[in-house]
């Protein structure tokens, strides 16, 4: 289920991005209204503008609902550990040998200066 959730938030995700680069801005509007053609689009008079704005809504809003799913099933996680619990964690010592006597070992020459 979680799989499918997240596969559906990325399709979700770059299918929002590609509709917010799709639709122009506030300022195109006044080249638009002197004679660009607005009248012979296929979304009527007004454009595509009020049919992307309500697209952009409807898929940002189904984007929240699928975010905040994966957040509370991220957090349902049986496996959870604090920070006390590993805190309580202790490592096993370690003997380490060390080949040889320290004192066996010859003196290094002092190099001149």
């Amino acid at each position: 289920m979680l799989t499918v959730l997240t596969v559906v938030h990325v399709l979700l995700t770059i299918s929002l991005i590609g509709l917010v680069l799709i639709q122009r801005g506030k300022g195109a509007d006044m080249g638009a209204a002197f004679g660009s053609g607005a009248s012979n689009t296929v979304f009527g008079s007004q454009g595509a503008a009020s049919f992307l704005t309500r697209t952009t809504g409807v898929v940002a809003t189904l984007f929240f609902v699928t975010s905040l799913s994966l957040a509370y099933m991220g957090g349902q996680r049986s496996e959870r550990q604090s920070v006390t619990e590993l805190d309580q964690i202790v490592a096993p010592a370690v003997d380490v040998e060390v080949p040889g006597n320290v004192a066996d070992k010859p003196d290094l020459p002092v190099l001149p200066k």
